[in-house]
């Protein structure tokens, strides 16, 4: 390895302190999407048949996303395209929250989206969770 790519890719890496909070603002947002998977649960517990389903999936998908967070907070550097999906999928709720009105859950969905949005890409960019679409390495950093 030449001394120009050794500096080049030392630059690239976080700082340990920008990483430490990066991964504690996902896990965060994994405890936080967690407590509202178990809300979720006793929501769908005590739901009226036409809204069974509708909890269920709600509830399935307050799972898939704490685990998504989780995998962040683990691995930051080693998810390509999770970072993304994740935010992504989070604006495309606060965006249609805020399209569709005078929707009792809707509004406070979107307000509370919006903050895991804000967490979420401060953490991608503290962590610099672009990094994990570079081609594998034996760097103990990743």
């Amino acid at each position: 390895m030449t001394a120009a790519t050794a500096s080049r890719i030392d630059i690239a890496a976080p700082s340990r302190r920008a990483d430490l909070v990066g991964r504690g603002l996902a896990a965060v947002a994994s405890l936080a999407t967690g407590v509202a998977f178990l809300n979720g649960v006793l929501l769908t517990i005590n739901a009226s048949d036409d809204r069974l389903f509708i909890e269920g999936w709600r509830v399935s998908s307050f799972g898939i996303f704490a685990a998504l967070f989780a995998l962040l907070a683990v691995r930051p550097r080693q998810s390509a395209g999770v970072w993304e999906v994740v935010l992504v999928g989070k604006t495309a709720l606060v965006v249609f929250g805020a399209l569709i009105g005078d929707v009792p859950e809707a509004r406070l969905s979107a307000v509370i989206d919006l903050g895991l949005v804000a967490v979420v890409a401060t953490a991608y960019v503290l962590c610099r969770g672009w990094l994990a679409w570079r081609p594998a390495t034996t760097d103990t950093i990743r």
